[in-house]
């Protein structure tokens, strides 16, 4: 693997966007030994063509489909068929930037940790356009997950993170089917001890396309990952006595 880096970028409907993308990396990116690996999660659009167009294009860049519907699929088949030694994930709609991209793959290798869990709400992060609605839910949320598990994470949700391959690999098994990944994914590295670090981070709302995350539909699911991950906490804790 020799330290390759894989960016790793699940889309839905996002035909525009993943040019858009795919030109910022490249354009910005300072590590040359990268891949970015597309899962198509069930697209309705022309998405599977225009991936299959910028592949044809670049050897650097490959897609899967998706074969279980949902971002938690599209999450495992990312993390089995990644060639990286360390996984980036990263939205297809221009939430993140490839200057925090840069800085995660500096810190986790710099200090050899097994992940860098970005926080847009601590000093030095940025949110920019974020709908009103939505961040009152996420502060909640986060802050739900910060007492129940008592640590110092204050942005779980954000699925913009980077980790060794290994690291997620034994994150396993994966329980969530949507955005809850997002969720359990940190919270499972802090609550099973790997090394790790909190960098402030920036979000920039979305300028093309259409949002999938919907509130209504996902509270309980978050609500889920976090008593499953709760109890697991619990039940290690218990193993190690």
């Amino acid at each position: 693997m020799n330290d390759l880096l894989t960016i790793l970028i699940p889309v839905r409907n996002e035909k525009e966007n993943v040019y858009i993308v795919t030109e910022e990396i490249q354009k910005k990116i300072k590590n040359s030994n990268f891949e970015i690996l597309f899962i198509n999660d069930y697209s309705e659009d022309s998405t599977k063509e225009e991936l299959e167009k910028i592949c044809k294009l670049n050897p650097k860049i490959t897609y899967y489909d998706n074969n279980r519907k949902g971002l938690g699929g599209a999450m495992d088949i990312g993390f089995q068929k990644s060639r990286g030694k360390y996984i980036c994930i990263f939205m297809c709609d221009s939430s993140d930037t490839v200057e925090d991209l840069n800085r995660y793959f500096d810190e986790i290798t710099e200090k050899n940790l097994d992940a860098v869990l970005g926080s847009r709400f601590i000093k030095g992060g940025k949110i920019v356009d974020y709908p009103f609605i939505k961040l009152v839910f996420n502060r909640i949320g986060n802050l739900m997950a910060k007492l129940l598990l008592w640590t110092d994470l204050n942005d779980f949700t954000n699925g913009f993170k980077i980790y060794k391959k290994d690291t997620l690999l034994n994150l396993y098994p994966l329980v969530s089917e949507d955005f809850n990944i997002f969720f359990e994914l940190p919270i499972k590295t802090i609550t099973r001890g790997f090394k790790y670090s909190i960098i402030p981070v920036s979000y920039y709302n979305r300028k093309v396309g259409e949002a999938k995350f919907k509130i209504e539909e996902l509270g309980s699911k978050y609500i889920f990952t976090l008593l499953y991950c709760f109890f697991e906490k619990i039940l290690l804790k218990k193993r190690k006595k």
